[in-house]
This record gives structure tokens, sequence and C-alpha cells, in this order.
């Protein structure tokens, strides 16, 4: 056993489920080792970026290795966020050190220190404090920035470029020894610059909302608020709220949502607080600063998708969740983990209230707001003079239609535009054609490493596989029977695209897809002529269905509601319902009314007329209870082990053997059931083929027990080309 002053105790970025003992890099004393600093250390024949996560005085181990050198001299994870990323491990069953690495930036993560950010703050000396604000007048730049250090104590260099006020400003306050620069923390990029805007009245039900949320002190809630009924301003003023006590907010949204019109309202409400961007279309050092801000206390406001939930935020106050139906904020891959659960944990170890606000709550908040667990809010009539739009329901079985539209809804598009109004067709699927086939032979282009079939781009001229990115170019004849008489099967954004634009030229067509938005503020121009109000047809997948406040939107068209009512994925139909109701809210936001129209080959399917009729509501409870009576979640835990392998009979044998294992440790019972090993959904993805095992139990403790001693087994695994996780609270069975 070796023992010593100081033994440093990391977690490592390894499939390692324990953390490694090193001793501390020459020439450090016990004061210079804190928890929470990088250190560069030495595992197997590399070098890794490792968090220390305690200092103790002895190790089980006879000989330890010495770690690199310290990255840190200050710490970046603080006790609160060392103590939440240990929790999230022990509940997910993940490798804390992955944890960790998930939770850095990529910069931070490969090593950068953290100084390399370092910023020049200007600071006011005692005699410019003691200055009124008027005092310099006849100098409108150096009053300007009088002001603002006045009212916020010191901004940094960043910020002061930013709004103009540029060297030689800040140059003339330091002559007359009113100002001074001083070294400090790293300050968030800056935002587009906008004009402040007027805040607007609250209604009675948002007032009600607002009052409900304690200012202080762990509280959760579900804010179920319909479409345009103003959410968005309930997530303002309890930011505002917040800043005003001096606090820090967190507000996480899909990645989908995270539009520049949504960083643009906010900046615009809080031009004087500094606000963090942290998101997957950020430049490393862009992320890297905005993070660093946010863990120093620096950033007041900090908008992130779903790995921003374990920046460290010193001064939290409140947590909002938007859209927290949404599947995005569930990893699917790496660490398997929930932001927006982890969220009402971060709130509570934080003693701050979170608010979880949708149109179409998932049943898991749901549940817990009808169990009491969360208090239950509501927004149920739009804000202003909105008024739902009306629904109707196209039937498509046996009926003529072009390019996948119904005649009468071609009508009704033509005259939306006509009318001088916005049309919104929604088409859940990218590129030209689903599939690609020959009529002669039957080939189907299919790919080869998936079990999926090629999606035809004909604008690029290939046949892509949305699932692992192969990619091929377009074949002109069939490599089977070299047929020319090839048929592209259904229709996707791009063909719809094509028809829709030779049936209305007189309108300009926007496709919005992932295909069209690759480029960084793509989404913000191809939607400017809509939020200018110009007559035009918007046309695209899910990135339109939320988050976009387009007033002139008078008819919203849903090509095809019937994807969730067959799917073996028991979660389907609650997917199609929140999708459709995310999707029919775009219509009638303003002044003018709305108008839905669904086409379904299956309209009296009583899932489908529930929602239409009832709406979600209804729609979520009659879900819960057929997932009641199904023994599935929110009434019970539920945990998939999966695995996966270029071989389909090791993975097979591995989740047998693991199935063997559990039943040994606790056999079925009616509190603690097992299926498999099944095939996923998508049973061969990447070349590798994917099985699982589902276990549900009544509690999530008899789960997790289960779930750690299998861990501890299956890292004895010691087949290097088959892989195995434990997904938790699992949202897919592909």
């Amino acid at each position: 056993m070796q023992g010593t002053a100081a033994i440093l105790r990391l977690a490592v970025p390894v499939p390692l489920r324990r953390l490694f003992d090193y001793l501390p890099p020459q020439g450090l004393g016990a004061d210079d080792l804190r928890p929470g600093q990088r250190y560069l250390v030495p595992f197997g024949s590399r070098d890794l970026v490792a968090v220390l996560v305690e200092v103790v005085a002895e190790s089980p181990l006879a000989e330890l290795k010495p770690a690199g050198e310290r990255i840190d001299r200050q710490p970046i994870f603080d006790t609160r966020s060392r103590q939440f990323l240990q929790w999230a491990a022990d509940y997910y069953q993940a490798p804390v050190g992955e944890l960790y690495a998930a939770a850095l930036p990529v910069a931070l993560r490969k090593g950068k220190p953290a100084d390399h950010w370092a910023e020049q703050w200007l600071e006011l000396t005692t005699e410019g404090k003691g200055l009124p604000e008027t005092a310099l007048a006849r100098a409108k730049k150096q009053q300007e920035l009088l002001q603002l250090l006045l009212k916020t104590n010191r901004q940094s260099r960043t910020a002061l470029n930013a709004r103009g006020l540029n060297a030689p400003v800040c140059k003339a306050l330091i002559e007359r020894k009113l100002a001074r620069w001083v070294s400090g923390p790293t300050a968030p990029p800056p935002l587009e610059s906008v004009e402040p805007q007027p805040v607007p009245q609250l209604n009675d039900e948002q007032r009600q909302v607002i009052d409900a949320v304690p200012a202080s002190g762990f509280s959760a809630s579900l804010l179920e608020g319909t479409t345009g009924s103003g959410k968005t301003e309930v997530y303002l003023r309890l930011m505002e709220r917040a800043l005003n006590q001096g606090n820090q907010a967190l507000l996480l949204v899909p990645e989908i949502g995270l539009t520049p019109q949504t960083l643009r309202r906010i900046a615009a409400r809080f031009p004087d607080f500094r606000i963090a961007a942290l998101h997957s279309g950020l430049a490393d050092g862009e992320r890297a600063r905005a993070w660093l801000s946010a863990a120093s206390g620096v950033a007041d406001i900090v908008i992130g998708t779903r790995s921003a939930i374990f920046t460290p935020l010193p001064r939290l106050g409140v947590i909002l969740i938007d859209e927290e139906h949404d599947g995005s904020f569930k990893q699917q891959d790496g660490v398997r983990y929930s932001a927006r659960d982890l969220s009402v944990v971060l709130a509570k170890n934080a003693d701050v209230p979170v608010l979880l606000g949708s149109a179409t709550p998932s049943l898991e908040s749901l549940h817990n707001a009808l169990s009491g667990r969360y208090q239950h809010l509501r927004l149920r009539h739009r804000a202003g003079n909105a008024r739902p739009p009306q629904i109707s329901v196209v039937p498509t079985l046996h009926q003529p239609l072009q390019e996948g539209f119904a005649p009468q809804v071609l009508r009704h598009i033509g005259d939306t535009l006509n009318r001088g109004e916005q049309a919104l067709v929604f088409i859940n699927r990218r590129g030209y054609a689903p599939a690609l086939t020959c009529d002669d032979c039957g080939w189907l282009a299919d790919c080869p490493h998936c079990s999926a079939k090629l999606t035809l781009h004909r604008r690029s001229r290939h046949l892509r596989c949305h699932h692992c990115d192969y990619r091929m170019r377009e074949v002109t004849s069939c490599p089977q029977c070299h047929s020319r008489n090839l048929n592209a099967l259904g229709a996707g954004t791009e063909r719809s695209e094509d028809f829709l634009t030779h049936s209305f030229r007189n309108f300009p067509v926007i496709r919005v897809d992932r295909d069209t938005t690759a480029t960084k503020q793509a989404l913000d121009k191809l939607l400017e002529p809509a939020r200018n109000g110009e007559p035009c047809l918007l046309l695209g997948t899910q990135m339109l269905a939320k988050g976009h406040h387009l007033p002139k939107v008078t008819l919203v068209v849903i090509q095809d509601a019937d994807g969730g009512l067959f799917s073996a994925d028991f979660r389907a139909p609650e997917r199609m319902g929140q999708l459709l109701e995310q999707v029919a809210g775009r219509a009638g936001r303003g002044d003018l009314p709305g108008h839905v129209l669904v086409q379904s080959r299956y309209p009296e399917h009583p899932l489908l007329q529930l929602l239409l009729n009832r709406g979600y509501g209804a729609f979520a409870r009659q879900l819960m209870e057929e997932r009641k009576i199904a023994q599935l979640p929110p009434m019970r835990a539920m945990a998939l082990v999966r695995a996966e392998c270029e071989e389909p009979r090791w993975a097979e044998e591995f989740l047998a053997n693991a199935r063997n294992y559990l039943e040994a440790l606790a056999p079925s019972s009616p509190e603690l059931q097992y299926l498999g090993p099944v095939p996923a959904l998508l049973e061969r993805k990447s070349g590798r083929y994917r099985f699982y095992i589902q276990i549900t139990a009544d509690r999530r403790g008899l789960l997790q027990q289960l779930l750690t001693r299998f861990c501890q087994w299956a890292e004895g695994n010691r087949n290097r080309r088959l892989r195995w996780a434990v997904d938790m609270d699992a949202q897919e069975l592909s």
C-alpha cells in the first residue's frame, strides 16, 4: 500500500468505472493541489487530460506513476459540479472520467490552458466611482462608458469593443485616472448587437405562472402551455428575477431550437448582462470561452443545448428547460444521460427553482406533475389576439395525389398565397426520395453498412444513408440487371420543393432541412423573407416545427400524419402527437386566423381522432393508461443493456450470458421483468449488429443495484471487438 503526503485521485477519460491514483507532479506542494484542476497524466501509451476529484493520503496500490503537468492553477470544476457529475455517473452507470470529458468543451478536453482565454477588464478607480453619471456629458462616448461602468462595475475589452467603446475611449478615462485595466477571467464571445425591445404586458395566466414559481429555494414545475401562449415571456421574466438577485440563469433548449432568433430576443431584453451560448455550431475556441465565462461566474445568462447542464455555474439562480419533451435532450451514445432529468437534480443540489416548459409535455414529466412530484402550471390561451387554428383531416386513401398532395390541399395553398399570406408544409423526410428501386428486377438501393435504404439526393447527385452517412454517386442503371428503368419511391423535401416551385411559380418556396441549413446563420437567412411578412411557402422537416414565431403563416399542411401510428417503438405515438401538435401550432400565431390540414390514410384511427378532437392533454392521458397496462415507462423504470459487434453471434451470446447473470442475482418477477436479447429496430448500423436486453422494474433503486453489479461483471469482457453500454431511462429502441 502506497502512503505519502498527498495522492491525486483523478477522473481519467477511459471506459472504466473508477478513479485512478497518481503521485503529484514534482515541485507541487499540498497547497497547489486543488480538486477541480486538470492534469496531463500518462495512461498506457497515451497522455490523457484528467480531472482531480480528491486528494487522499493513501492508495491501495503499491506503486504509482507521477502525474504529468498541472494544466490549471485554479479549479475549473467547483465542489457542487464535482458532486453533480459523480451523481450522474452513478445514476447512468457511466465511467466518471468519460462524464468529465463530456462536460468539457473540445478545446479544454484536449488540454488547452484556461488562462489562454484570459481577458483584460476595465474597472473604475475610487475617483471614478465617486462621479455622477453626467460628469462627462461633453464627451459623449466617455459619458457612455462611465455610465456603463457605474452600472456594471467592470467590462471586458471584448465587450467594450463590441459596443464600439474602443481603445481611445478607454484610454481617455484611464488618463483622467477614472479607470484602469486589470487582468481577469474569460468573457463570453459577444453576440450580434440588437436594439433593446419594449417589454410586453403580461396576461393574467402568465402572471399567475410567474407568481407560482418561488424566487428562491428548490421547486420543480411543469409549464404546460399551448403553442403561442407566451411561454418564452415567462422564461424571460424568471430570468430577469434571478438576474436582479445577482444570480445566473440557465436556459436549455433543443439543438434544433437554438436559432439566432432565440439569442437575439434574449440579447435585446438583457443588453446590460453577459450572455454565453453553448451549442454545436460554435468553433472550439468560442465554445471554450463561453464555458469558462459561465464557470467563473462572469456570464449572467447561459443558453445551451444538453451538454450545458454540466457547466459549473457558481451563482446559479434558476434553470429553464424549453421544449422539455424534445428527444435531443437525451444523449444517445457515449454517456447516455438526459439533460432534462438532470436539470431537476441540479436544481435540487443548488436549491433553486427549475421550470420545464412545453406545449406537448413528455409523458414522464406529465406523470410527475399529475402525481404531485412537480407543480403543474398551465397557459391555456394564446397570447394577444391569436386564436387556436382550425384543424381538418384530409383522407388520402384511394385519393389521386400529386407528388403526395391531395388536390384540395393544393387549392388551399394557392388561395393562402394569393391572399398575401404564408403557408407551411411539413414533410419529415430529407432528400429527393427515401428509396430508389428497379422496376424490372426489384433491386433496392440499400446501405452496405446499415439495415436501411439509401436516400436519393438529386441536387447533389448522390445516394446517402442518413444513419452512417455512407454516400455513393447516383446510379443511372440498375447494378443488378442493368435496366435503366429506375424509380424513386416516395417524396422527400427536395422532391416536394421541385413540385411546389413548379405549381406556385409566382411565390418563393423556402426549403428548411439539414441540407439547406448546414452553414452558420443559414437558417436565419432562409427565414428572413417569412419574418418580413412576404407571401411565401415554407417547406421543411421538424426544424420548422418549433421555436419559430411567424405571424403571417395562416396555413399549415402536414403531408403524412400516419408515421407513428404503427411503429414497433412504444414511444412512437407519443412522438407523433407531439410533432403534429407542434407543427400545427405554427398556424395563426398573429391576428389572422389559422388553418391546419392533416393528410392521413387512416383518418378514423382512434389516437389520431383523440389528438385532433380533444387535444394533446387527452391524447397523452390515454397513452399513459396504455403504458400502465403494458407496464412501461413512465409507470415503471426501464433500462436497456445494449451490445453491438460486427459479428452478430457474439453480441447475442454476450447478452444471453448477461441475462443469465442478472436473473441469477434477481429472478424475473412481477416487480422485475426482462425482455431479450432482441435486435434493435435498426439492427445493423455502421457495419455493427445491435441487440439489447430490456429491464423494467417497479423501483429505480432495485434497477440501479442490479445495473451496478452488471457493470462490474461486464467490465471483464475480453472481446475488444464487442461494445456494450447501459442506457438508463432509454428513449430509443433503435
